[in-house]
């Protein structure tokens, strides 16, 4: 029943949906994120003033985005929908960075200050924003039902899935028991979390860039060990990304395509842009611009999706021969490409070299997770005693998935996920006319233009 109703929601309604609100948000901020971008570039090298400073906010929600997803995802996108798959995953990233905008605009603008600290989310501004409108009791109803479906989504994708993916991968590469992987990982994040979530920014803030770094040289050098093969790797790409498979010929089977269904989603879900999780680490930045906060947003997507998953589909298709033999492991799929474009000593040290990434991937994904968790708890009750009990569920649940099964659990986190976005993108939507009042004071537009 419930692959049934995914497969309805995730196959094509989803992603036109998320589509068409990156589209209208696209339209009505005139394509500044395409045709201004040394606007956003001079934001993004702007100094700190201090306190938590917007790169930081941006590393916590880079450790969200940039999770196993990352690696798992693209070797997913291809295996169902082809190479071509991943060109539409580009072209959702580019909808995608004005969602990402959207949210971390309005969660800057709709944030608290509670005890010095700043605390915003979907949540807040779901709240707020259609009190604003008239409608209290629907959006206090509405604000609530998210951090709900939020808390279950950090327990199903943010918890469960990452530990399973790690303890899968540092088993298959360096034999480390997966139930000895699940404690020490439930044990450290359980730890992080006790200690706040200053604690959680300051691991974030140095393990995102060396993790993205690292994975990052990984890709270029096997391309350079193999430079010939890389152009063939990117024309496969475009030319697989109008052929669909499957599915009858014209504009329905073009829809129907599957590289346009998994690449658009698998891009959407890589870089979470319309479920509304970001703007909870992005509120926290010592910023007054919403807008400018919104840059990091776009920069985020531009990380997560057109670099580091167009390097790993690069190096997939590359030794793709070799990859599709895992096809329905998609994590090993991963890793198999990788290794295969080296020989001899060096196919060891690759492999040890990624599954030392996946832990760190995973890892930065857990605590980000956990730590939106604890901010919808928060949102829901300022009591202390429900948040270490999210804390303790949350431990158990990472040392559960690293050593159940876990195909029930990946058919809940779609739903939810499906749930999440079916509730905040009509009312990101609704709320545009303050992103587009925000935007418009700020590049110095006429506002009449925007309402």
């Amino acid at each position: 029943m419930l692959e049934r109703i995914n497969g309805i929601l995730s196959g094509l309604f989803l992603p036109m949906l998320l589509l068409a609100a990156g589209l209208f948000y696209a339209v009505r901020l005139r394509f500044f994120h395409l045709v201004k971008p040394l606007a956003v570039i001079k934001v993004l090298t702007k100094k700190s003033r201090g306190g938590v400073s917007p790169f930081r906010s941006l590393t916590l929600a880079l450790a969200g985005t940039l999770g196993v997803g990352n690696i798992v995802g693209v070797a997913s996108a291809i295996a169902l929908g082809g190479a071509g798959a991943v060109f539409w995953m580009w072209v959702s990233s580019f909808a995608a960075m004005l969602l990402k905008y959207a949210e971390v605009v309005l969660g800057v603008r709709y944030r608290k200050r509670v005890n010095g600290i700043h605390r915003g989310g979907a949540p807040y501004y779901i709240k707020e924003g259609l009190k604003k409108r008239g409608f209290s009791t629907l959006g206090g109803a509405a604000a609530v039902s998210f951090a709900v479906l939020c808390l279950l989504q950090s327990l199903t994708t943010g918890c469960s899935i990452q530990s399973a993916a790690v303890a899968s991968a540092l088993e298959g590469v360096m034999r480390i028991p997966a139930g000895l992987c699940g404690l020490l990982l439930a044990t450290v994040c359980a730890v992080l979390l006790v200690k706040g979530s200053d604690t959680v920014m300051r691991v974030t803030e140095v393990l995102v860039p060396v993790m993205c770094g690292g994975f990052l040289f990984l890709s270029l050098w096997c391309m350079a060990a193999r430079p010939s093969e890389v152009l063939p790797a990117l024309w496969r790409i475009f030319r697989e990304a109008f052929c669909p498979r499957g599915a009858a010929a014209g504009v329905g089977g073009f829809f129907l395509s599957s590289a346009i269904r998994f690449g658009t989603m698998r891009g959407l879900l890589s870089n979470e842009a319309g479920c509304g999780t970001s703007p909870f680490a992005h509120a926290a930045a010592d910023t007054d611009s919403p807008v400018e906060q919104g840059f990091w947003g776009i920069f985020e997507v531009f990380v997560d999706t057109v670099l580091l998953c167009t390097v790993t589909a690069v190096v997939i298709l590359m030794n793709f021969e070799v990859a599709s033999a895992y096809a329905e492991q998609p994590m090993m799929m991963a890793i198999r490409a990788y290794s295969a474009a080296f020989g001899g000593v060096w196919k060891g040290i690759v492999e040890g070299f990624l599954g030392g990434s996946i832990l760190c991937f995973g890892f930065a994904t857990l605590i980000c997770w956990a730590q939106y968790g604890v901010a919808c708890v928060d949102f829901l009750t300022p009591k202390k005693v429900p948040r270490f009990l999210y804390i303790s569920l949350f431990s158990v649940a990472i040392y559960w998935g690293a050593v159940a099964a876990q195909s029930f659990v990946w058919s809940v986190a779609d739903l939810v996920i499906a749930l999440m976005m079916l509730l905040h993108v009509p009312i990101l939507c609704l709320l545009g006319g303050e992103v587009f009042g925000e935007t418009a004071d700020y590049f110095g537009w006429r506002r009449k233009n925007f309402r």
